[in-house]
């Protein structure tokens, strides 16, 4: 589809428009090892695409949530927000069929050009709906990078030590710079092959290596004890499932976009299989203690396999990275007129400015665990979970749009009256759990955090240095300590 070595022609099937691709009879080697590592758009690279992009660094966050929400509210809100992740995903994968069937029945060529959610909720239901659903993806796109990039300095520290954190990040901000060079998700496919097997590796090591470490002496699981903690544990789950963002860019990515639907619940399903497992293991070996100890890493002991599982998150990061910055490309692209330029270096080098500002913002809040909640109950809620569900009602509200819908909705959720009273539901609970009680929990948890140790910290929550005073360990509600300039061991 933005591939130059591709044709794509569009075929009228039924209601809806399907994506057809004609290969080039080319068997040279070099195209078919270009094909296998490239070139990937089918309904297998997309399920790779985004159950690799929903478990990234928040694998190393969900024993902490567990332990602010205790053992069953961990579990029951794992399932509860996949569930509801996976209903928002399929809303969007409608709204997307039903936009580009519109325009390509107006015999609008998408050949060079790669739709994005804003230019969706813009086709449908006007400029309104596009400022907003901007707004608050591109926002939500650059948080989420910025955690990439905080992600990849806290857990190389657990290696290599020899430098502080700001100084890692300043390092891996010029590594993920490279991905300017990868020119849409259409050639993600070995990235996300490779990144989700990475993930799974490291979800197993925390399994594992907390079984056979044992539960820690005097563990105590006491949690939830304060709504804040308990809303901010929430808000982080809330978050692990609201990798959507950019499910309109990986449909697009396919050859065969209607055949989305289902992608996005069985990827989750295969998430779960490595989150609940995780969460629950390290949880039940350490208890309380990762109240203060926000990555799963820092209390397991070191040794090659921990080692091993650093350096693969390290890379799955850096290709959650592109993930989260390869939209933001586009929307700068588009605003520069470059988007459908052909030339590689041209385009990577007018994407660069896009990742200054996300270099930036990561030095001045490197709160690893608290901006995983406050990203999720501000920018996630609506991006991923209200707007979507809006979207959907505000399309299909008129009976000649239902009637005329490409896609209908199954009969097992309810046809129209059922699925209009689950957009009801997602956006009153969202609203009201994730982004009134969630905003507040996160908000006060990030506030504290950035009154404990300041911005532009320079090594956030490292260990003393030898013979220093015992450091003060901070929890929200405590009293504020005295303004001495010290920091709280062994965290993220």
């Amino acid at each position: 589809m933005e591939s130059s070595d591709k044709v794509v022609e569009t075929v009228i099937v039924g209601n809806y428009v399907e994506m057809e691709t004609e290969g080039k009879s080319n068997n040279d080697m070099k195209s078919k090892i270009s094909n296998l590592f490239w070139h990937g758009g089918s309904a297998y690279d997309a399920w790779f695409s985004c159950a690799s992009n929903q478990v990234a660094q928040v694998l190393l966050t969900l024993p902490y949530s567990f332990s602010q929400l205790g053992m069953i509210s961990g579990v029951s809100f794992q399932l509860f927000y996949g569930l509801l992740g996976s209903w928002t995903a399929y809303l969007i994968s409608i709204l997307y069929i039903e936009y580009r069937t519109r325009k390509e029945r107006e015999k609008v060529d998408f050949r060079n050009h790669v739709i994005q959610w804003f230019e969706v909720l813009d086709g449908l239901l006007g400029k309104h709906w596009r400022n907003v659903g901007l707004a608050f993806n591109c926002t939500f796109l650059l948080f989420g990078s910025v955690i990439q990039l905080i992600a990849c300095a806290s857990n190389i520290y657990y290696i290599n030590d020899n430098l502080d954190k700001r100084t890692w990040t300043y390092i891996f901000g010029a590594c993920c710079a490279t991905t300017v060079f990868i020119p849409s998700f259409h050639n993600y496919r070995i990235w996300s092959f490779l990144g989700l097997l990475m993930t799974t590796y490291t979800a197993w090591y925390l399994t594992v290596a907390s079984l056979l470490q044992g539960q820690a002496e005097g563990v105590k699981h006491s949690g939830p004890t304060k709504l804040v903690l308990y809303f901010t544990g929430a808000t982080n789950i809330l978050y692990t499932f609201g990798g959507h963002a950019v499910t309109v860019e990986v449909m697009h990515a396919m050859w065969k976009p209607q055949k989305f639907k289902a992608i996005y619940l069985w990827a989750t399903l295969y998430v779960l299989t490595l989150t609940l497992p995780s969460a629950a293991a390290v949880y039940w070996a350490f208890g309380d203690l990762l109240l203060d100890h926000s990555n799963a890493f820092s209390l397991l002991p070191k040794s090659p396999f921990r080692d091993m599982a650093v350096i693969l998150m390290l890379i799955h990061q850096f290709i959650t990275f592109g993930f989260a910055c390869t939209p933001l490309y586009f929307v700068w692209e588009k605003a520069i007129g470059m988007h459908e330029c052909k030339s590689l270096c041209k385009r990577a080098a007018a994407r660069l400015p896009v990742v200054i500002p996300i270099w930036f913002l990561a030095i001045v809040f490197p709160f690893f665990g608290p901006i995983n909640s406050s990203v999720g109950s501000l920018l996630v809620s609506f991006t991923v979970y209200i707007i979507p569900a809006l979207a959907h009602m505000f399309t299909f509200k008129s009976a000649a749009a239902r009637e005329n819908a490409v896609e209908q909705p199954p009969k097992f959720v309810g046809r129209w009256a059922g699925t209009f009273t689950i957009n009801i539901f997602v956006v009153v609970w969202v609203l009201i759990v994730g982004f009134g009680f969630g905003g507040w929990a996160s908000m006060t948890n990030f506030i504290h955090q950035i009154d404990t140790f300041g911005l532009f910290t320079k090594c956030y929550q490292c260990p003393p240095p030898p013979g220093s005073p015992p450091p003060f360990l901070p929890h929200v509600g405590a009293p504020r300590p005295a303004p001495v300039n010290i920091t709280h061991p062994h965290h993220l």
